[in-house]
């Protein structure tokens, strides 16, 4: 980036553009008059605002996003399913329903959210999932929940890619997973919330016809509206347009992403075919995304089916304390899903803090199988849900962090998620009516899933370190053989001083 770029600017000081060159060069933690303290201490400024600023905006969105997904969950308890005459797998027919729309978007929603600008795509997202959300509340029938739930996985399925490939844009590489965990942290947070929002929906009065757990979509569907309609105004797509910067906190944000990059021109380059392609057809994107199907098996399946799987160990308690008894199980999700995450950042490794978090999954799902004690039961759900949240962030940061130029990272990130939520479609069949009350295929699909994730990461750190040495030893430096600039700069994370981050 030249120093000439930010003279134009006459609001950025001499010292901010020393400051910035260094960062740019990677000099700025080996200053030897003191600036490099200096560089740090602005950084850390820098990413304290774009936290305050940014991440309380998506953490919302992404929670009712969830919130909207899994209230089915909260209301079968309630009489979803005898007011709409459904029988056998009906219930598990109109989960399906929403993950084949689902994935079928979410490629092209993050073309999308790339062309039009995600500060403007993703609240309309969010707001389109409330409002079928709200719908939801008037079906009279299970074609009508099937329609409903095809149309909300059609408004969702651009949302979690997309809040990855936006985070991208602001974040570095070691600050990205904790990002994420922070936003995905809202997944096990909306199993609390969305419990203790049911029980407290269910003692409104009915307004008019609605009542029960028709009340719960209305609601919950009507709040998902009035707040992305907010967060619409507060979204800027890049660090560049934000009105919460300065210039100087706008050209640093630019340079110290830059300093990551290999070759690359710009942070946001235009759409090119090729780097949609290799961002698609990438052996790393497609390690992490058949890791990633296993996760969803467990995630999804656990916060669909754990109102289920509750009432199951314990048939005679009242419904409303079997809402309540969801909430604990997600909290301990949630601290471990921030946890891990953290030490993440802090130490700047990922695939072997994953490795110590999917054995409590691993642990749990062995004492479903293991035991028909209602007590022991229950606390296999902490651990099952305390293994696996963890892995949304990591996934998406891992897939974020290993992908260049930008359109390769949109295309890399929305490919991991279609392919890992075919896990979804796989959870929505794991806990069948006619294997109650002790779940055992759903449980024993789980423990062999959990197990997968386990081999696969192994692999994929295996692969990223491999391909690193490949690359020092100069065995991929015939890529830049008869290309011009303007192609070298769009290889990203092909070309052969690019290297994986594990």
């Amino acid at each position: 980036m030249s120093q000439a770029k930010y003279k134009t600017d006459e609001k950025v000081s001499d010292e901010m553009i020393e400051d910035i060159t260094r960062i740019e060069l990677g000099q700025a933690s080996v200053s030897s008059d003191g600036k490099g303290l200096q560089d740090k201490a602005a950084e850390g400024r820098l990413r304290r605002k774009m936290d305050r600023h940014i991440m309380p905006i998506i953490f919302v969105l992404y929670l009712f996003c969830f919130i909207d997904r899994t209230n089915i969950g909260n209301a079968r308890l309630v009489g979803l399913e005898k007011d709409l005459g459904m029988t056998g797998y009906d219930y598990n027919l109109s989960l399906t329903v929403f993950y084949i729309t689902y994935i079928i978007v979410e490629v092209p929603s993050n073309l999308v959210s790339k062309w039009m600008g995600p500060g403007r795509w993703l609240p309309i997202c969010c707001m389109s999932f409330g409002l079928i959300s709200l719908c939801t509340a008037f079906v009279q029938n299970f074609t009508g929940l099937c329609v409903a739930r095809a149309f909300l996985g059609l408004a969702e399925g651009g949302v979690l890619p997309g809040f990855a490939h936006y985070l991208s844009r602001w974040y570095r590489k070691d600050e990205l997973v904790f990002r994420l965990a922070g936003y995905i942290l809202a997944a096990p947070l909306a199993g609390c919330t969305g419990g203790l929002l049911a029980s407290g929906i269910l003692k409104i009065p009915s307004i008019g016809s609605v009542d029960s757990w028709r009340m719960i979509f209305l609601i919950e569907g009507l709040l998902t509206i009035v707040i992305s309609f907010a967060c619409a105004f507060l979204m800027p797509d890049t660090p560049d347009k934000a009105r919460f910067l300065n210039a100087e906190e706008k050209a640093l944000a630019e340079a110290r992403l830059k300093r990551e990059m290999t070759v690359a021109i710009d942070i946001v380059e235009k759409t090119h075919k090729t780097t949609v392609r290799q961002g698609i057809f990438n052996i790393n994107t497609w390690l992490i995304a058949f890791s990633f199907l296993w996760v969803n098996l467990t995630i999804q399946g656990l916060s669909v089916f754990l109102p289920t799987i509750i009432t199951s160990l314990y048939p005679n308690e009242s419904v409303v304390t079997r809402q309540l008894r969801t909430v604990p199980p997600y909290v301990a999700g949630a601290a471990v899903s921030l946890m891990g995450p953290y030490l993440s950042w802090k130490t700047g490794k990922r695939a072997v803090i994953m490795l110590c978090t999917i054995p409590l999954s691993i642990i749990g799902y062995t004492i479903f199988l293991a035991t028909d004690n209602p007590n022991a039961g229950y606390g296999a759900c902490f651990l099952a849900l305390s293994g696996c949240f963890a892995f949304g962030p990591y996934h998406s940061a891992w897939t974020s962090i290993n992908a260049a130029p930008d359109a390769a990272r949109a295309a890399s990130i929305a490919v991991v998620v279609s392919v890992g939520n075919i896990g979804g479609i796989l959870a929505t069949w794991s806990y069948l009516p006619t294997d109650r009350p002790r779940y055992m295929i759903g449980n024993g699909l789980n423990l062999g899933g959990t197990s997968l994730i386990f081999i696969l990461t192994l692999i994929t750190w295996w692969y990223q370190a491999w391909e690193n040495k490949q690359r020092d030893l100069g065995r991929r430096d015939h890529r830049l053989e008869g290309k011009a600039p303007a192609e070298i700069a769009l290889l990203g994370h092909r070309h052969p001083q690019w290297r994986y981050s594990h």
